[in-house]
């Protein structure tokens, strides 16, 4: 499909104006790595170097900001996607991809001594997962590396992977409430702690966004709460508006006082992999269309769902009009 077809086919809402010249609705800072997806893996996985074979594998792009990205741009949103890769084959890839999406990379930051990160995602018969990531150059990539010039002319501000960005991480507070000065929006997915610490420092720079968007479990570690009722509570009680992602029970907010859940819809999944990051480009998207949270937590459930038709975290990813349509439905 060419660029033209895809914006045609993306093309839904006539997107607000924004209160300023914007270059970008949206600008993501984040992750991006290729994924090879294996499905069927056994369960327990075994070793023994004997060879075994699985259901399918794939070479697809991930990393939850490009993801995201991808999302959003299928959505008809102007995204950028500014992170950092290495000078080699899985760098191309992962920008080549982004391009083939309409996703503006000329921010993105090619480093010629670090390989690009890597994921390998082991997908058990059940349905459960394993990721494994070599992290790469993404330890390298700081703040300082994004220009101003996209993040202050955008809209809005997504970043994703706190845990794997530690450069990202350290300034991330302060960030956050610069752009806020210059009224532009943010959020922040922190998606897992690989090292299960879940650090104080992340509840500063949730305290300075606009969105914080985890899943349950995710939602949990952070708080320490027990159940999801406390957890959103306390991220209420740390940033504007949480919103927490819950799989096949749709997502949950703390708004007014209370908990707001928009439920999830029937669907036989392909493959999970970046359910969740399409779900952020839609809650994103729904916002900057003018609905209510509720609502956007209506069109981001649905592409969440929509997302899970195909293998890999960017194929089956829905258009406006076909995730509007799967509200309604």
């Amino acid at each position: 499909m060419s660029t033209a077809e895809n914006r045609s086919q993306a093309a839904g809402p006539r997107w607000r104006s924004a209160p300023r010249a914007s270059s970008f609705d949206l600008v993501v800072v984040g992750d991006a790595n290729p994924d090879i997806v294996v499905a069927g893996v056994p369960d327990p996985l075994p070793y023994g170097q004997r060879e075994r074979l699985v259901d399918a594998a794939g070479l697809v792009l991930g990393g939850s900001g490009a993801i995201t990205a991808c999302g959003a741009a299928r959505l008809g949103l102007r995204t950028a996607f500014v992170g950092q890769v290495g000078d080699d084959a899985a760098g191309r890839f992962v920008l080549d991809e982004l391009r083939a999406r309409d996703v503006d990379v000329s921010g993105c930051v090619v480093d010629p001594a670090r390989p690009t990160a890597m994921t390998v995602v082991l997908v058990a018969g059940g349905g459960d997962r394993s990721i494994l990531t070599a992290a790469g150059v993404l330890p390298a990539f700081s703040l300082s590396s994004v220009a101003l010039s996209f993040v202050d002319s955008a809209r809005h501000v997504h970043v994703s992977s706190y845990f794997l960005l530690p450069g990202v991480a350290e300034a991330l507070p302060g960030w956050f409430a610069a752009r806020r000065a210059l009224a532009v929006r943010t959020s922040l997915d922190t998606n897992d702690d690989p090292a299960d610490e879940w650090g104080p420092s992340v509840k500063a720079a949730i305290a300075e966004t606009d969105q914080v968007l985890p899943n349950e479990a995710e939602a949990l570690a952070l708080t320490g709460a027990v159940d999801l009722v406390e957890a959103a509570r306390a991220l209420a009680g740390l940033s504007r508006q949480p919103v927490i992602k819950r799989g096949a029970d749709g997502a949950s907010a703390w708004c007014d006082g209370s908990l707001v859940t928009v439920p999830g819809r029937p669907a036989t999944p392909v493959d999970t992999v970046g359910a969740g990051d399409s779900f952020n480009a839609g809650l994103i998207a729904g916002l900057l269309n003018g609905q209510s949270l509720v609502e956007a937590m209506g069109i981001a459930v649905a592409c969440g769902s929509l997302s899970t038709r195909a293998a890999g975290g960017t194929a089956a990813q829905p258009t406006w009009s076909e995730a509007a349509a799967f509200v309604r439905s």
